[in-house]
């Protein structure tokens, strides 16, 4: 008797993953340290939706190399289904360096002509896609190839076709591609989304707009549905009926690396769960915070338990 047939993935996420180096604190002889890890943000937003318990899946392309194959096993033992993956012989899977200053975090990518940025629109699994209650991607999706910008369009044309509810990113990386074509596509592609999830930093460069109201305003003419990132400071959720501002949660942080990520998938998690907007935000603010504890973009994401214990703390 053959088993029965796996449940589909209620969120795919479309993107990039990019093997990690972060930088530690130097050791006792001043050197510099790299903890080696896993990161891309549309795959951190998939691990960090099933470790809050729903069934994620990814959509990207790797290499046959040896960073390509620690994905496969980083996605099997989340729990994130891999088989939307394209696994490519001529092209590598994209890496990139995390440091740490004053001034925040700053990223170098090494991710030309990679598997990920050969993406076509053709090669988007529509089936996959259709079956999905959520299709999530960024704006880091559509910065790493003109093609793969064409992919994500296309997969966005398919879940609207399906009334699969299309999720968006801004996550703006300006060594990526100039700021006028950035603001254009990622604009093009909201007014394509359900739900949008601007940070504050990326909405003001996007904008030129500052005031967490006005850039709300400026989003809801494209997107029914914006959660405006707002760092340690919280969220707002907003539709074009109302709008609630949601505290942060107080950490000793030591790296943001994966935050805005972790805030996502766990915001995902909740909404397919049936969570209203302000419940999911909530859940998903306990998420992002606990997940500045730790170094590293996939390593200090919390576990379902955790974040519902730590919205028990007072």
């Amino acid at each position: 008797m053959s088993a029965p047939e796996a449940a589909p993935p209620e969120i795919l996420c479309l993107g990039e993953p990019m093997l990690e180096f972060n930088q530690l604190p130097p050791d006792e002889k001043g050197r510099a340290l790299y903890l080696e890890g896993h990161g891309g943000d549309t795959s951190n937003a998939a691990i960090a939706a099933a470790r809050a318990g729903a069934r994620a899946g990814y959509i990207t392309a790797i290499g046959r190399d040896a960073p390509g194959d620690s994905f496969m096993a980083l996605w099997r033992r989340e729990g994130v289904d891999a088989g939307t993956v394209i696994r490519r012989g001529d092209a590598p899977t994209g890496i990139y360096f995390v440091k740490h200053g004053p001034d925040g975090h700053e990223f170098t990518f090494y991710r030309a002509g990679s598997a990920a940025s050969r993406m076509t629109p053709e090669e988007m699994p529509e089936q996959a896609i259709r079956r999905a209650k959520v299709l999530h991607l960024s704006g880091i999706s559509q910065a790493i190839s003109t093609s793969a910008a064409d992919a994500c369009f296309r997969a966005m044309e398919i879940a609207r076709e399906a009334g699969v509810t299309v999720s968006y990113d801004t996550n703006l990386r300006r060594a990526l591609w100039p700021m006028p074509r950035a603001a254009a596509t990622i604009h093009a592609a909201l007014r394509m989304a359900d739900l949008a999830f601007p940070s504050q930093d990326d909405a003001t460069a996007l904008t030129g707009l500052t005031e967490p109201d006005a850039i709300i305003d400026f989003y809801l003419e494209l997107v029914p549905r914006v959660i405006l990132k707002l760092g340690k400071a919280g969220a707002v959720v907003a539709t074009r009926e109302g709008r609630t501002a949601l505290p942060g949660r107080q950490v000793k942080a030591v790296d943001a690396t994966g935050a805005g990520d972790t805030f996502a998938g766990n915001f995902l998690a909740r909404f397919v769960a049936g969570d209203s907007l302000e419940d999911a935000a909530r859940y998903a603010n306990a998420a992002a915070a606990l997940a500045t504890t730790g170094y590293g973009a996939v390593a200090p994401m919390p576990k379902a338990e955790a974040v519902r214990g730590f919205l028990e703390e007072k």
